[in-house]
């Protein structure tokens, strides 16, 4: 595979990703940023002990392009760094409007 084919498949595969992203977003409550993955999650439980901070995610979605399956039931990360974490504001979602406009 050429340097270039490859950068190809990256890009395409990013691509999948954010559009499988968008898809999945509202489904989901929180949005949780590590200094390592992205995640999406309906449950959020953080730990600080000293300088450790641990997270806690049920049902959640990782933005990983190399992962197989991106829905995970729980997640556990520890980390040292800044967690981010973030409430969805829910939106009533749109009915399709019918052939005449209304």
């Amino acid at each position: 595979m050429s340097e270039d084919e490859l950068e190809r498949y990256e890009t395409e595969m990013e691509l999948k990703l954010y559009r499988e992203y968008r898809d999945v977003l509202p489904m989901f409550t929180y949005v949780v940023e590590t200094e390592r993955r992205f995640y999406l999650a309906n449950r959020v439980d953080v730990k600080r002990t000293g300088d450790e901070i641990e997270v806690l995610l049920e049902d959640a979605w990782v933005w990983d392009m190399y992962r197989p399956a991106r829905f995970v039931s729980n997640v556990r990360v520890v980390t040292f760094k800044d967690v981010n974490i973030e409430e969805l504001k829910k939106t009533e979602p749109e009915m399709p409007r019918d052939m005449t406009g209304n």
